[in-house]
């Protein structure tokens, strides 16, 4: 029973393997009892679920809290909230990908289960390899903190241009290196068909496919921001990880809830600009003002969520009586 013990990145190992187990009861219960039969979510059923997830995700912030102290506990809750903030932009780009490729609601639920499958994954490659680059050299924290900086004031003065999903270069290079057909097969990501020209069986990618490429393609792309933004919190990898991916595990079901009203959080990305100009500076404060002399948790929680809710409540104020846009759909 040593092994449980062992010190894996700074953590024992009994407490990844506790996390771990945590996601895969988590999502076998939501895919296997919840949703055996692909069907549409509702708005009422996704905020209970969404409840649900984020009920969880408090109470595994309270046993880091009570295992490893109240720092760690606000680090986490502070890096949960974070990733909670911007996987909100992330639903906007979801949604969008989702209508482009004409995607019913009861197939989108699978898919984004396969997506989050593939971010668990791809999202601890990262933070491994940032956990390295940082013990490593340390001074690469100043440029994840100068990139914080440059992308919120980037963010801040940024026009809302829609993304064009069709001129992806990965969307285009699947599109000419393998059939593609041009109607869905329910929840199927590949399918046999015939070829137009030989008429023989050939193994051809659905739209649901490509949807769920440029899916794990674009939350690649927002973990370029979310990522560097808990490391400038904590570069304890237990806690990078653990808050990340729970804010992710209820992005499912939350999907749902939020793709409807994404259009009602407009000014949300001031407030999450200001989120990252303030992570990224906090590191020059503290390192070079501060003689080293750790920021308090307590201050970067309380202005994290107030900087958020402030966001939420005037975005749903200055939107209130606003229509959906109207987003366009695949030809393939």
């Amino acid at each position: 029973m040593d092994f449980l013990f062992f010190d894996g990145l700074g953590t024992p190992a009994w407490f990844w393997l506790s996390f771990l187990a945590l996601v895969v009861a988590l999502t076998a219960f939501d895919l296997g009892v919840l949703h055996k039969e692909d069907r549409e979510m509702g708005i009422a059923e996704s905020l209970r679920l969404s409840a649900f997830y984020i009920g969880v995700a408090l109470l595994f912030g309270a046993w880091i809290w009570y295992a490893r102290g109240a720092e760690s506990g606000i680090q986490y809750y502070t890096g949960f909230f974070i990733e909670k903030a911007l996987s909100i932009d992330n639903v906007f780009v979801i949604s969008l990908i989702f209508s482009y490729f004409a995607i019913p609601a009861k197939y989108q639920y699978r898919a984004l289960l396969w997506g989050i499958i593939a971010v668990i994954v791809l999202r601890g490659m990262m933070i491994a390899g940032g956990a390295a680059l940082l013990a490593e050299a340390y001074w690469v924290l100043y440029i994840f903190a100068a990139f914080l900086v440059f992308t919120g004031i980037k963010m801040f003065f940024s026009n809302d241009s829609p993304i064009d999903v069709g001129n992806n270069p990965l969307v285009r290079f699947i599109s000419r290196h393998i059939p593609v057909t041009p109607q869905l097969y329910g929840q199927h990501f590949f399918v046999k068909v015939a070829d137009t020209r030989t008429g023989k069986l050939v193994t051809a990618a659905t739209p649901l496919f490509l949807a769920l490429v440029v899916i794990n393609l674009a939350d690649l792309v927002f973990a370029l921001d979310s990522v560097p933004a808990i490391f400038a919190i904590t570069t304890d990898t237990f806690i990078v990880y653990t808050s990340n991916i729970m804010a992710i595990l209820g992005l499912r079901a939350l999907y749902f809830a939020l793709a409807a009203l994404v259009h009602r959080f407009h000014y949300l990305k001031y407030a999450l600009a200001a989120i990252l100009v303030f992570i990224g500076t906090k590191i020059f404060v503290t390192d070079f003002l501060l003689g080293g002399e750790k920021f308090p948790p307590a201050v970067s929680l309380g202005v994290t969520f107030a900087l958020i809710a402030a966001g939420i409540i005037y975005s749903l104020w200055k939107t209130r009586g606003e229509t959906p846009p109207d987003t366009p759909t695949a030809s393939l």
